[in-house]
């Protein structure tokens, strides 16, 4: 049993209050500074139940966005402080030769499912060689742990895994396990892992699809952790990198340059007991096993039964058990993809919303800390806010359609604040303005930040473009946040009423350029509010509807700014012109380049006839005996099949191979790929069985297979 850990290492428990407390008092400040002005104005009007609701939408609302101006304001003087913040945790390796050996057995472990396998393996490939680079390889083995659902994704993940182990001689490190039952989707992935072999290890280091970290980072990673035996977990700040489109362009720029001073604020008040998100992050497995086993909530989906949200729920429990949580503010070399376009970043959202949701259920559960129950909360506030504002403004509109309907006009200096002689909408607009500055602060005190530091704005493409990119995603964001609005708080309302989400795999680069009609069915409707909207906004008051003419403008132009946003073109232009600029492409990492030119070299592979694109895979496992062996190695052999089994796979095989692949669903196919005796049987009829005999399907695949005369599989075939 392992002895009893502190709550905290360092720092002691006043800095921790101090710091809190501090940040308290700057937020209730600018809350009441906002909350009085606007109590003052509802006052000169005339209270009633109306504007108490308004009042309490507003106080909730500001409160928020108070929140992340000081985390902002605070991690900017963090920042800029001598030395910067004492209470890092990458402080604590000081003068660490790096070359120093490690003795910590370290698992990389990297969930997929249905996820594009040249995009996984060739990121792989570049992780473990950055960390083979270091020296340090043989300290690291590598999992990736599949849930994938498509069964032509399976077969060509088996035959990555294969190559690339060949290819770097790494027989024994690189291992894969496709699950057969996908229970508890990611966390049940994890968990998995944790059950077979995570005794084995000392600490794991979890990635996700599109995840890639440096070596250095890596091997970093587990020195702090080694460093600090009172740890449990270590989450980087992940990088967005390889935008294509427009929005994920947007989103990178925005995240490298605004983030570091919401990241330091961010650690400054949480210190060790902070959060984790799920990937880009070191575990200590003993702790994490012993005490991160996720419990059943109460009732059925979607608010009951499994966890969705894993990860913050595992910060919570980890720290319950007494060991601290740390935010890697200052490590460098983690990166992490976005969604490219409106619709899928929306339909991410749908699904973490869900599961944020369901931590309602812990925010009142025993043991948990203060700051754990925070984090629960904001991540459930993170997507409530869209009701909330959308129901602020419905007020907003009756609070002055009944006061228009009255005829009456506002007495001057009635109010709390009538020594000061301040017009009714002098001070309205002074609120305004206010709320303005909080929102667009941590703007300001990003470009201070980096002009602070000597040459960055040159990583940038140079001040000039890095204001007006500044401008550009600003204009963005102010059109786009409206469409996000309506988006929660439609998937608010599916929640409540008890429809649960399905996992969807994110497309990614390329690939996830919107269509037209895909998007016009997702936006017309908000297209249509907007419209309907803004012509009762108009009608109820002329400058009702100026006040509210950008979230009017962004939901009439949902479809258009979709689909902008959402081209790879777009995005390619505004990179030649320089904007939306990241350190990461004008110096780009040796592990981003390497990734780059081995997708290259798959993009310029040969690509299979478009007729057996659909189930390449299949078609593998069927006609090449390599692929077919390996797929076998890796299915665990059953002792005896049942009579009926044995028949249901017959007919399914000979089905197969007389109608071809599109005739069988995709259970199906799951269901023949997942018997071994099936798979055998197969393999000896398809070359076998006369060709007349055979589907059209298949004789264009052994035509084709026979012209390519395929070596053994590698990435690049992907």
């Amino acid at each position: 049993m392992s002895p009893k850990i502190p709550p905290i290492a360092w720092p002691n428990r006043r800095d921790i209050a101090v710091r809190r407390l501090w940040m308290a008092a700057l937020m209730a400040l600018l809350v009441g500074l906002a909350v009085f002005a606007m109590a003052d104005l509802h006052y000169r009007s005339g209270f009633d139940g109306w504007r108490w609701a308004h009042l309490g939408l507003f106080t909730v609302l500001f409160s928020l966005v108070a929140f992340g101006t000081v985390q902002a304001l605070v991690g900017f003087v963090q920042r800029r402080r001598k030395g910067g913040d004492p209470y890092r945790i990458v402080a604590t390796l000081g003068d660490e030769r790096d070359d120093e050996p490690l003795s910590a057995p370290t698992a990389v472990v990297m969930p997929v499912c249905n996820e594009n396998p040249s995009r996984v393996f060739e990121g792989l490939r570049a992780i473990i060689e950055s960390v083979d680079a270091t020296g340090h390889g043989g300290n690291f083995h590598y999992f990736i742990l599949s849930d994938s659902s498509d069964p032509n994704r399976w077969v060509e993940e088996e035959a990555a895994w294969i190559a690339l182990t060949q290819q770097l001689k790494a027989r024994g490190r690189i291992f894969y396990r496709k699950r057969r039952v996908n229970t508890n989707k990611k966390a049940g992935n994890m968990a998995d892992f944790c059950r077979r072999w995570g005794s084995a290890y000392r600490y794991m280091v979890v990635l996700d699809a599109d995840s890639i970290m440096t070596g250095e980072s890596v091997v970093r990673l587990t020195r702090m952790m080694e460093a600090n035996n009172r740890v449990g977990i270590i989450q980087t700040v992940p990088q967005l990198v390889r935008g294509e489109t427009m929005l994920s362009r947007m989103q990178q720029f925005a995240s490298r340059l605004y983030g570091s001073i919401f990241s330091a604020g961010l650690n400054s008040w949480q210190l060790g007991e902070g959060n984790y998100w799920g990937h880009n992050a070191i575990i200590r497995l003993e702790p994490f096993i012993r005490h991160c086993s996720l419990p059943d909530l109460p009732g059925a989906e979607p608010f009951g039964g499994r966890i969705l949200s894993h990860d913050y729920v595992e910060a919570a429990l980890m720290r319950r058990a007494g060991w601290a949580v740390w935010l890697a503010v200052d490590q460098s070399g983690s990166y992490e993809e976005g969604p490219t376009n409106l619709i899928d970043f929306a339909k991410r959202d749908r699904r973490w919303l869900q599961g944020n949701l369901q931590h309602t259920w812990l925010l009142t559960a025993k043991g948990l800390r203060t700051a754990s129950r925070l984090h629960l909360f904001l991540g459930v506030m993170a997507f409530i806010a869209s009701p909330l504002w959308l129901a602020f403004l419905v007020l907003s509109m009756v609070i002055v359609w009944r006061f228009e309907a009255t005829g009456l006009t506002l007495l001057p200096g009635d109010g709390w604040l009538s020594p000061y002689h301040l017009p009714f909408g002098v001070q309205a607009l002074g609120l305004f303005i206010f709320t303005l500055a909080l929102l667009f602060l941590p703007k300001v005190l990003a470009l201070v930040d980096l002009g602070c530091q000597r040459g960055a704005a040159k990583e940038f493409g140079g001040w000039p473009r890095v204001v007006a990119s500044v401008v550009i995603e600003t204009i963005a964001f102010t059109l786009i946040a409206p469409v996000l609005m309506l988006f929660h708080t439609k998937f608010v309302a599916l929640t409540l009423s008890g429809k649960g989400v399905a996992w969807i795999t994110q497309r990614r680069g390329a690939d996830g350029e919107p269509e037209w009609r895909e998007a016009i069915l997702t936006h017309g409707g908000q297209t249509v509010f907007g419209v309907a909207w803004g012509a009762l906004a108009w009608w109820i008051q002329p400058a009702l509807a100026a006040w509210m003419s950008p979230i009017l403008i962004g939901l009439a132009a949902a479809i258009p700014v979709s689909l902008l946003t959402g081209q790879v073109a777009w995005g390619r232009r505004l990179r030649e012109w320089g904007l939306f600029l990241v350190p990461e492409e004008t110096n780009p990492p040796a592990v981003l380049r390497d990734l780059e030119e081995r997708l290259d070299a798959c993009r310029y592979h040969t690509a299979p006839l478009p007729e057996l694109a659909d189930d390449l895979g299949l078609m593998e496992v069927v006609l090449d005996p390599y692929v077919n062996a390996v797929h076998l190695a890796l299915l665990r052999e059953r002792e005896r099949r049942p009579t009926a089994r044995e028949r249901r796979m017959a007919e399914l095989g000979e089905r197969l191979l007389r109608d071809g692949p599109g005739k069988l669903t995709k259970s199906e196919k799951i269901a023949l790929l997942q018997d071994d005796e099936a798979v055998v049987d197969l393999h000896r009829e398809i070359w076998s069985c006369p060709t007349d005999k055979l589907a059209a399907w298949w004789q264009l695949a052994i035509r084709h297979y026979n012209v390519i005369s395929p070596a053994p599989p590698t990435v690049l075939h992907r």
